[in-house]
């Protein structure tokens, strides 16, 4: 698969909705905390794949504003298993020069996951290969309430002129102000839905959906998305016409 894929065209930033560990579960006859454990073989799987072959940005939807609302059971699982796994898997990063980042509203993250997640940030912020960025408790409209409400109070503040905001005055105030936008998109579980994850930073990002569930998503499905993108023309607005001149 690799061979198949023009190494000189790499999307920089690669998102992807991990979804299906669920339903991956309820097919194995198992609860669905067992999904959520073997997604995070997944994870990692992906993530190094993906360091390889040279993605500077990696995010992962890793717990919506919205899974706080699933069983009490669920939830705290999910929130052990991420401990966890932060904490076995930082040396790993370290190991592969992967820096380790995070968006959403961590405050609402138990004590225990901020603290390890902190730690494995410090750790790794020195690593200069790729960023691996997690989406805990995080939501699409969420950040843009907020970025949108940091954005009035400075108007109100320092007396603005709204007319003259741009967009780059509503992006200075969202938690990837650090990263570029998204070219590639990936959705598993056959689902075709955006879900509050990334809304205005994936205004041009190439779409990608597979039926396949999350835990069984490895690095040949991360190169078929890949090659997907890769035949796709990016036209932001223009023409192909004016796209061919240009080139």
């Amino acid at each position: 698969m690799m061979s198949k894929i023009d190494l000189t065209n790499i999307p920089k930033h690669i998102a992807i909705i991990m979804d299906g560990n669920g339903r991956w579960a309820k097919k194995k006859g198992s609860l669905r905390v067992f999904g959520h454990k073997s997604g995070v073989k997944a994870v990692k799987t992906v993530t190094e794949a993906a360091a390889e072959i040279g993605v500077k940005y990696l995010t992962l939807y890793a717990f919506s504003t919205e899974n706080w609302n699933r069983p009490d059971l669920e939830v705290n699982a999910l929130m052990q298993l991420l401990v966890s796994t932060i904490k076995k898997e930082t040396q790993t990063l370290i190991k592969n020069n992967i820096k380790l980042d995070a968006i959403g509203n961590i405050q609402s993250l138990p004590k225990a996951c901020q603290r390890e997640l902190k730690s494995a940030m410090e750790a790794t912020k020195e690593n200069t290969g790729m960023t691996l960025v997690l989406a805990l408790s995080y939501s699409g409209r969420w950040e843009m309430l907020n970025a949108f409400k940091s954005l009035l109070k400075e108007a109100k503040e320092q007396d603005l002129d709204l007319d003259s905001i741009e967009a780059k005055d509503i992006e200075k105030y969202l938690m990837t102000k650090n990263f570029p936008d998204p070219e590639l998109l990936i959705r598993t579980s056959g689902e075709m839905r955006i879900s509050n994850f990334l809304l205005w930073q994936i205004a041009y990002s190439e779409l990608y959906f597979t039926d396949v569930l999350w835990p069984d998503f490895g690095v040949d499905n991360l190169y078929d998305a890949i090659q997907a993108y890769q035949q796709r023309e990016r036209r932001f607005g223009k023409t192909s016409e004016q796209l061919n001149k240009v080139s």
